[in-house]
C-alpha cells in the first residue's frame, strides 16, 4: 500500500477513487508517565515517555488507514493528513485521512 502525502504518485496514474478513509487512535497516558514528564519539563530535556506513545498513536492510525482503505479495494492513499488533538486531561488522540485511490 503506497500512502503518501501528496495528491498524485510521480509514474503512476490513478485509476479509481474510492472515497475518503481515515484512521484514528486514542491513546491513555497514565499517572507515572504525567510524573516523569512534569519532572523533564521542569528540568528541561525531551519525553521520551511522551515520544513513544505519539509514535504509536500515529502508527496505529496510519495502519487503520491502509486497513480501510485496501477495504475499499485500493492500493495507494492519497493527500494524506494527520491531526493531532488532546481529548480531555490526558488522551492524546491522532487521526490521519486521505484518499483512497487505485494506481497503475
Amino acid at each position: 500500500m503506497i500512502v503518501t502525502t501528496t495528491n498524485t504518485i510521480e509514474g503512476r496514474k490513478i485509476r479509481t477513487y474510492h472515497g475518503i478513509v481515515v484512521g484514528e487512535a486514542i491513546m491513555g497516558a497514565n499517572v507515572v508517565r504525567d510524573i516523569f514528564a512534569s519532572i523533564t519539563d521542569i528540568v528541561g530535556g525531551r519525553s521520551g515517555a511522551y515520544e513513544s506513545k505519539l509514535q504509536d498513536a500515529r502508527d496505529t492510525a496510519l495502519r487503520e488507514l491502509e486497513q480501510r482503505a485496501a477495504a475499499f479495494g485500493a492500493n495507494a492513499v492519497v493527500g494524506v493528513d494527520l491531526d493531532y488533538e488532546v481529548v480531555g486531561q490526558s488522551m492524546l488522540m491522532v487521526s490521519a485521512s486521505g484518499t483512497a485511490v487505485t494506481v497503475e
